[in-house]
């Protein structure tokens, strides 16, 4: 591709689903390649994911609670050919344009993107309300940049589930019978 100018080289638009991504390649035509994440391609580590060298301070819950909270995140095995497949068609790619869902997960996956794919070329975020022509054409003519503060949201919001369920569990399992968890959503609320 040396010698091409960016408006000739392929596009990779990065959607979380399959399906989505085979409607919206339909829309965008040539010079667009469409792909899917298949939805989150990072999660926190588990403690048997963390390295010797990060066990102290990230072990227990992937989290480092006494610095911030700051998460130590993994791409997951059943997402290493994912991540992959997109950094093989990004290498063939002048721009990078991140169409995941228009909430805290879909804005937390965009930023996971960039984080695991670590791309040289332009990141442009696409968002839209309905899979029409019209309206992905709308979204390739007014992206925007990842909103951080989603992704601070979605970021407390896993890290709490993460605290909140690796805690009490295991005083679910106790008291009343194993097999049980507790979450965020899951437990009711005093």
């Amino acid at each position: 591709m040396k010698g091409e100018s960016m408006t000739e080289q392929n596009k990779l638009v990065i959607v979380e689903s399959p399906t989505k991504a085979r409607k919206i390649g339909g829309y965008l035509g040539s010079g667009y390649t469409v792909m899917a994440s298949v939805g989150h391609i990072r999660d926190l580590a588990q403690p048997s994911q963390v390295p010797a060298a990060k066990k102290a301070d990230f072990g227990k819950f992937g989290v480092d609670v006494n610095n911030g909270f700051e998460p130590y995140y993994v791409v997951g095995a059943d997402k290493k050919k994912t991540v992959s497949d997109l950094k093989a068609a990004l290498a063939k790619s002048g721009e990078l344009f991140l169409a995941t869902d228009e909430d805290r997960e879909g804005e937390a996956i965009a930023w996971h993107l960039v984080q695991a794919l670590k791309p040289k070329v332009p990141v442009k975020r696409m968002v839209f309300h309905e899979i029409t022509k019209p309206a992905i054409q709308a979204s390739l003519a007014n992206t925007r940049d990842v909103d951080d503060h989603m992704v601070d949201a979605q970021e407390t919001r896993r890290v709490l589930d993460r605290l909140y369920g690796y805690e009490l569990s295991p005083v679910l399992w106790r008291k009343v019978g194993p097999g049980l968890s507790a979450g965020r959503v899951q437990s009711v609320a005093t």
